[in-house]
């Protein structure tokens, strides 16, 4: 029985070929041939089956503990592939604070299909527990699923996994995690009681920035039916090259995340501190707790962090003036990102809805990479240099001792 590491690097073997190949081969071929007309080969049309595509499969199975794996063109292809098991009338509890198209496909697509959505601070076990109970005599079923992320996008608040799964099996639900923020190194949710467990493998698994792809692991054969069905006639398949570019990538996920958790670390102490920041989120903070984390099934904070400026200073002139750090979505790779939710990953949400979850305008989401931790600091520091600067140009005419005297609040 190899160790997590050890499966990290050699995943499982195919059997496809007796070349003695070190890496498995990429087979780009979209059809094969029958050996006869009443022959059931294992593969006969790419959708259906293939072998590149298999040896990552498994792999992830294999990681993540689970019956069976299923490899999508994206990330979103791979919730659609879960939540198209579901029937119009079926009600799903999703967390309230959950990635932007993850939202906008549940309440911009599967609703129009007749599937029911109630969000719910899945934090809240008792409020949790209400929602998916449902209420009969008032004509609300009890779910058929609870739908949320391990770490919440991006606010990075940290879900039970174990306790949410289990109020959703206690009324007959599924659970589904999005486990994508820390991925099977850093927590096992089908472990945990999960019944299955989805990844947007563009992000720490393939860790590049070069290749779209989700990853779905199911807890069971009933699950693994239903999920390969949708896979198959949807079609929303990984390519070969793709599902190989994932998998060199899952290769290095242990050396890559250890180098993001300790620079993430090193830049929410630094942000901790700063007179421009008003909050910082990130559960790997001193005085969150490794304790906490545990208890939650958790080895680690992953690599993201968010944090809010203090009210007055633009946040765009701080994202403007990073040269590191690159303005972009997405997260997990090796070079460092920086966004501003409200205007990118999570314009789909209502701003209402956003501010009622607590992602503010003033809210920055920094995905670390493993470059130098100094260098990054560096880097914020001086864009934070001019973010100040620009913000006493705007306040040129402001008369300090007025408003202080007026009972007014300062900047710092």
């Amino acid at each position: 029985m190899t160790r997590f590491n050890t499966q990290l690097v050699h995943g499982l073997p195919v059997g496809d070929n007796n070349t003695g190949a070190v890496n498995p081969p990429i087979y780009n071929s979209t059809t094969y041939a029958f050996e006869k007309v009443d022959a059931m080969p294992r593969y006969d049309y790419a959708r259906s089956g293939n072998p590149t595509r298999d040896f990552l499969e498994q792999q992830i199975a294999q990681l993540e503990q689970g019956t069976r794996g299923f490899a999508f063109a994206s990330g979103l292809a791979a919730i659609h592939a879960v939540l198209s098991i579901f029937k119009p009338g079926d009600r799903i509890v999703v967390g309230d604070n959950i990635y932007g198209g993850s939202y906008s496909q549940l309440n911009e697509f599967f609703t129009r299909w007749g599937i029911l959505v109630e969000a719910v601070d899945t934090q809240d076990i008792a409020a949790l527990e209400a929602a998916v109970k449902g209420d009969r005599a008032n004509g609300i079923v009890p779910a058929q699923a609870v739908y949320f992320e391990t770490l919440t996008n991006p606010l990075l608040k940290v879900n039970d996994v174990r306790a949410i799964s289990t109020v959703a099996h206690r009324f007959g639900a599924l659970s589904i995690v999005d486990n994508t923020f820390v991925t099977p190194y850093l927590q096992k949710p089908l472990a945990l009681g999960a019944d299955v467990v989805i990844h947007s493998a563009t992000k720490y698994l393939a860790g590049h920035s070069d290749v779209n792809a989700g990853l779905v692991v199911v807890s069971g054969e009933d699950l693994a039916s239903r999920v390969y069905f949708a896979q198959n006639r949807l079609g929303g398949v990984l390519a070969p090259a793709e599902c190989d570019a994932v998998r060199r990538g899952i290769q290095t996920l242990a050396l890559r995340m250890d180098r993001q958790q300790e620079n993430a670390n090193a830049i929410a102490r630094y942000l901790l501190v700063h007179p421009l920041v008003k909050a910082v989120h990130y559960p790997g903070l001193p005085g969150a707790g490794d304790q906490r984390l545990a208890a939650k099934g958790l080895k680690g904070a992953g690599g993201v962090l968010s944090f809010e400026v203090v009210p007055g200073v633009d946040p765009a002139d701080v994202l403007n003036n990073l040269h590191l750090f690159r303005l972009a979505v997405s997260l997990g790779a090796v070079e460092s990102l920086a966004e501003l939710p409200c205007r990118m990953t999570h314009f789909e949400l209502p701003r209402e809805e956003r501010l009622k979850i607590g992602i503010t305008d003033e809210l920055v989401r920094l995905a670390v990479g493993i470059e130098d931790a100094n260098d990054l600091i560096e880097d914020l520091g001086q864009a934070f240099d001019i973010a100040y600067a620009r913000y006493i140009d705007r306040h040129a005419d402001f008369d300090v001792f007025q408003q202080l005297t007026s009972g007014g609040v300062c900047l710092i």
